[in-house]
């Protein structure tokens, strides 16, 4: 079986740069078992697979260990092989995702914008072993899915 790769730099000027991810464009799904090998020999932070029918493009994340609900430089990473392979002119694609509706726009300047789904999180007591894994205690916290530390200033981060 032969299945194109990219390996693309997203956040990044040129090559080296930024944070990689691979990108597989499938005709159909493969077994996870098999996505996630492939993630593994990849060994990049997140391989981005994608199988497009007609208008719709779904998308999946995999580290070497796991399948993960939302990875930010992938979807760029993705949307950057998109475009590269459209037969046309593309000025923005939509992605179908276990996090919902993805769309990244191409700018005039060739940026890539990511409308990326918001998870506000709620005011909570920080939990000690957060402070004490962080170093210092957060002005603020809030927990959602993820946890939201907020510092004062840059240098406590």
């Amino acid at each position: 079986m032969k299945i194109p790769i990219y390996q693309i730099d997203a956040f990044a000027d040129g090559p080296f740069q930024g944070n990689p991810a691979a990108v597989c464009p499938l005709v159909d799904w493969l077994s996870d078992s098999v996505l996630q090998a492939i993630a593994e020999e990849n060994n990049l932070a997140e391989t981005a697979f994608y199988v497009q029918r007609d208008a719709e493009i779904h998308l999946r994340w995999f580290t070497p260990t796991t399948e993960v609900d939302l990875c930010g430089h992938a979807t760029l990473a993705a949307a950057d092989v998109v475009f590269q392979r459209a037969t046309s002119l593309l000025s923005f694609v939509t992605f179908q995702s276990r996090s919902g509706e993805l769309t990244v726009t191409r700018e005039e300047n060739g940026m890539l914008t990511l409308n990326f789904p918001a998870q506000p999180g709620m005011p909570a007591e920080t939990p000690s072993a957060l402070v004490e894994g962080l170093g210092a205690e957060p002005i603020a916290y809030f927990r959602s899915e993820d946890h939201m530390a907020v510092f004062e200033d840059e240098a406590t981060v």
